[in-house]
């Protein structure tokens, strides 16, 4: 597993949101919703707050779940930093961040899905993120 951890109730006075990444279709794949699901408890919160998670370099990350008529929930995702209002974002800690999300992701999900499966692509694509994993 990786150092993402879910946090309940973070601190967000004096934090901006920065958007870094999204995932229009998070449904694409069952097994990736229902990990969501769990790990937020969006059955019973659902559109009510994001879900935030630190990353290893320390930055909160807020990630809202998008829903669409006619989809279960949650159909996508965005994730945004929540640096301190005026700090400027250090784009390869922010690719570090990401990578080590969707780490966190895989192993959750599990089954067919391995993080070493992902790391190997991100070598294939030499993704410097991917490098060290």
């Amino acid at each position: 597993m990786t150092a993402i951890q879910v946090v309940e109730n973070p601190a967000i006075e004096g934090k901006r949101r920065a958007f870094v990444f999204a995932e229009d279709r998070v449904g694409h794949y069952p097994e990736f919703r229902e990990f969501f699901v769990k790990q937020f408890s969006l059955g019973t919160n659902a559109l009510s707050r994001p879900g935030y998670v630190r990353a290893p370099s320390g930055m909160l990350y807020a990630l809202v779940f998008i829903g669409r008529s006619g989809e279960p929930f949650p159909d996508g995702i965005e994730v945004y930093a929540l640096p301190d209002a005026l700090e400027p974002l250090n784009d390869p800690e922010i690719d570090a961040d990401l990578w080590a999300l969707l780490r966190w992701m895989i192993a959750g999900v599990g089954g067919a899905w391995r993080v070493e499966d992902l790391d190997a692509t991100g070598r294939l694509y030499q993704l410097s993120v991917a490098a060290g994993a």
